[in-house]
């Protein structure tokens, strides 16, 4: 199976709610898809999420450097030489992860297709019919009372566990947390996102008090800026809520670093940050050898990028204990009709080789 072309498209769908952290505030999913074609009539999928304030990536560089650099990369290349094109894609450009994300995917995914298997065995999973996971669900940072709104619609739904974005409004911050933890009753795990938008001072005064209260808090996300380990460490070292690294690691050597410093018990796994499913592998073996269990989460983005992080956690489920996978449950519908389902809190996750994308809805294709 070889690459014949690539087709470039942009994918729009509305949120139910604006989405709101501490860093931006956005009202659709907006991705760039990646149609790999073969010489076969198979095609691979993947998608890209702009996300500049973590990645530096926006819509405009993740098409320049698709059409400039990495695709001209994949000319002619044979799948049967997977570990190559993807070496050939990485070695294309500096940084620009999300982009050689997407890359990642479609080519893993015409791979499994050309195995046979749906994408989850192609990396390792035993697994034998449909996997099901469950995720959580993100609850905007905004007045405590469209929270608390968002937080009941949420566990109405089936959720049982939030994730809340604080830090957006760090003086209210001890309260909000306190009211939406009375709200769940014991309904629901919740866990924090700030984002980085908190200082050491001030996550260190708001997780004491949260935890004098004695509120049981599943995981404190990236309080800190992301290149403040010794931050982190000293926070880790004043709490008890376990600290989850997110933007601190983007790849094996970050990971590295983030434990050597003692910045974390868990870390985020996201196929954006990584470079894909291979990049987003040697962090998570990483963090096997040293015992630190892991997140697979994603960025706002597309049902193909979070179906294929989706596949990596079955694969992964010995080290991966939390999903984080809600992107496409915060959208009003998902285009997507392929072999991962996202259903309210319940993802499952089919056996139809490769993604089994048969169609995208709304695709808007834009020339070269």
């Amino acid at each position: 199976m070889k690459i014949t072309g690539w087709r470039i498209a942009r994918l729009r769908v509305p949120l139910k709610v604006p989405f709101r952290t501490a860093l931006r505030e956005v009202d659709h999913v907006d991705d760039r898809v990646l149609l790999l074609d073969t010489d076969t009539g198979h095609v691979g999928h993947g998608s890209a999420a702009a996300t500049a304030m973590i990645t530096g990536e926006t819509h405009a560089s993740i098409e320049a450097a698709w059409r400039q650099h990495l695709l001209p990369a994949l000319r002619d290349g044979d799948l049967a030489a997977l570990p190559a094109l993807l070496n050939r894609v990485q070695r294309a450009m500096a940084g620009n992860p999300s982009a050689k994300a997407a890359i990642d995917i479609a080519l893993h995914d015409l791979a499994a297709q050309a195995a046979g298997l749906p994408l989850h065995r192609f990396l390792g999973s035993r697994l034998e019919g449909t996997a099901t996971l469950a995720t959580d669900l993100t609850i905007s940072a905004n007045p405590l009372a469209a929270m608390r709104v968002d937080t009941q619609a949420a566990l109405d739904a089936g959720y049982r566990a939030l994730k809340i974005k604080v830090g957006k409004h760090p003086e209210s911050d001890v309260e909000t947390i306190a009211s939406l933890h009375a709200d769940v009753a014991g309904r629901a795990r919740l866990r924090l996102d700030a984002n980085q938008g908190w200082t050491l001072r001030h996550a260190i005064t708001v997780m004491q008090a949260l935890e004098s209260r004695g509120l049981d808090l599943q995981l404190l996300e990236q309080p800190l800026p992301a290149d403040d380990l010794e931050g982190l460490a000293s926070l880790r070292a004043a709490i008890t809520t376990p600290l989850l690294a997110d933007e601190s690691v983007f790849n094996a050597r970050d990971a590295e670093r983030a434990i050597a410093a003692g910045a974390c018990d868990l870390i985020n796994l996201k196929l954006m940050k990584s470079g894909g499913l291979a990049g987003t592998a040697r962090v998570a073996e990483v963090a096997r050898e040293a015992g630190l269990p892991c997140m697979v989460g994603c960025m706002l983005e597309s049902p193909v990028g979070a179906a294929a992080a989706a596949h990596f956690a079955v694969a992964n489920a010995d080290l991966v204990r939390l999903i984080d996978l809600d992107s496409p449950g915060l959208a009003r519908f998902d285009p997507v009709d392929g072999n991962v389902h996202f259903e309210g809190p319940r993802i499952s996750v089919g056996d139809t080789p490769g993604l089994g994308i048969r169609a995208i809805a709304g695709l808007e294709f834009l020339d070269y």
